[in-house]
């Protein structure tokens, strides 16, 4: 019989998991309820940023923690430089095209890293402690990313509710014909939308490189996940993206434990597949 002590660990491990989850699903959602155009590339972005802080690190010696600030940055100008050179020219496009647009931007991504730096797997080796608490053991630097993940989503929402871009930015996700009845530009909106949501791609990134070996193909093992937890939550719901990521994390990491880490994906992605039956439009859906 498993011991208790062993599925309360990854309980605690889910819920650090859940943060991360929850920084890219927001990132998501945010651009998706703004622009209405789903960026398959999303966290093949979050991949580039990964590669950015990396390099700052290992080959020109910048300290850990201005790299990562260093990866937002990265992260909100590849944000910026995906609308103006790919979003735009498809706004009006059928969605179908658009998501072939993105979609051909992923594999671009994908090959061009392959191309640049090989398929080897590359890491930053950071030396923290790990935290023994009532017999569980805590990584410090997945207790660290947590924190940082859940700070920067707060700073995200104080951004979108405290400030008059960011309840632009709301506005014109409510309605875009108004606002723009209302003098705003809503093209200017869509612009700093994506660069806020490529900068939450930069710090997922600064984030993720502490914890996971960044490959080109990297997207790949992160990527459907986060779209699946952005359907559960409803897409546009931002709340709903937020409790959906806590779940799923707890369902793949307590899941992992009882049988095996790879059916831990599994068995989240089968409660997937149910609750689009029961509940197609997520599961944090308004009822009509």
């Amino acid at each position: 019989m498993l011991d208790p002590i062993f599925i309360l660990e990854a309980v605690v491990n889910g819920i650090l998991l859940g943060g991360i989850l929850a920084l890219l699903a927001l990132g998501l959602h945010l651009i998706f309820g703004v622009i209405d155009i789903v960026w398959i590339a999303y966290v093949d972005l979050v991949t580039l940023c990964m590669y950015g802080v990396y390099f700052l690190v290992s080959l020109y010696g910048w300290p850990l923690w201005l790299a990562g600030l260093a990866g937002i940055g990265i992260g909100a100008l590849l944000g910026v430089l995906v609308h103006l050179l790919i979003i735009t020219p498809i706004l009006a496009s059928p969605p179908i095209n658009q998501l072939l647009a993105t979609g051909g931007l992923l594999f671009f991504i994908q090959s061009a890293a392959t191309l640049l730096w090989s398929t080897d797997h590359r890491s930053l080796r950071v030396s923290l402690p790990t935290l023994e608490v009532g017999g569980i053991f805590i990584s410090f630097t997945r207790l660290l990313a947590f924190g940082l993940a859940i700070l920067a989503m707060v700073a995200l929402y104080l951004f979108l509710t405290r400030t008059y871009t960011g309840t632009a930015i709301r506005a014109v996700s409510q309605d875009r014909e108004a606002i723009a009845l209302m003098g705003a530009r809503p093209q200017r909106l869509y612009l700093v939308t994506s660069a806020v949501g490529g900068a939450m791609a930069g710090v997922a990134g600064a984030l993720l490189i502490i914890q996971y070996a960044v490959h080109p193909y990297f997207g790949g093992a992160f990527g459907p996940l986060t779209f699946m937890i952005c359907v559960l939550g409803g897409l546009g719901n931002m709340v709903g993206a937020f409790a959906a990521a806590f779940i799923m994390a707890q369902v793949i990491s307590v899941g992992g434990v009882l049988v095996s880490t790879e059916m831990g994906y599994v068995i989240a992605f089968v409660i997937f597949i149910v609750l689009m039956f029961v509940r197609p439009g997520g599961i944090f859906a308004r009822r009509a």
